[in-house]
C-alpha cells in the first residue's frame, strides 16, 4: 500500500519561502505522476502544480506560476514544491497527490497525503 506523506509547512512573512515534501512509500513510486494541491478555509479545492514521471514536464496555475517550482526526486520517492515570493492569498492546506494520469483534476488523482498547513503573514 502506496501512502504519502507532506512535510515543510509553517508559517511564513509575505515574501517569504517554503519548500513542501511530499514522500511516498509503500511501492515504485516512478510510475506515478505528481500534483499538488491546496484548499484555503471555505473556498474550493484548487489545483497547484504537477510533475510527470520523467520529471520533465510540468504545469502550474496561473496563481503560482514564476513563483513556485515543482520537482521530484524518484531515487528518493520524494516531490517537493519550493514556494518564493509567498503572499496571504497563498495559505492554505497543501496536499500532494499521486495518479497514473496527467492531469489538474483532483478527482483522478489516486493517493492522496494529509495535508500540511502554510500560514502567510502580512
Amino acid at each position: 500500500q502506496v501512502q504519502l506523506v507532506e512535510s515543510g509547512g509553517g508559517l511564513v512573512q509575505a515574501g517569504g519561502s517554503l519548500r513542501l515534501s511530499c514522500a511516498a512509500s509503500g511501492r515504485t513510486f516512478s510510475y506515478f505522476y505528481m500534483g499538488w494541491f491546496r484548499q484555503a478555509p471555505g473556498k474550493e479545492q484548487e489545483f497547484v502544480a504537477h510533475i510527470n514521471w520523467l520529471g520533465g514536464g510540468t504545469y502550474y496555475a496561473d496563481s503560482v506560476k514564476g513563483r513556485f517550482t515543482i520537482s521530484r526526486d524518484n531515487a528518493k520517492s520524494t516531490s517537493y514544491l519550493q514556494m518564493n515570493n509567498l503572499q496571504p492569498a497563498d495559505t492554505a492546506v497543501y496536499y500532494c497527490a499521486a495518479g497514473t494520469v496527467f492531469t489538474t483534476v483532483a478527482d483522478e488523482y489516486d493517493l492522496w497525503g494529509q495535508g500540511t498547513q502554510v500560514t502567510v503573514s502580512s
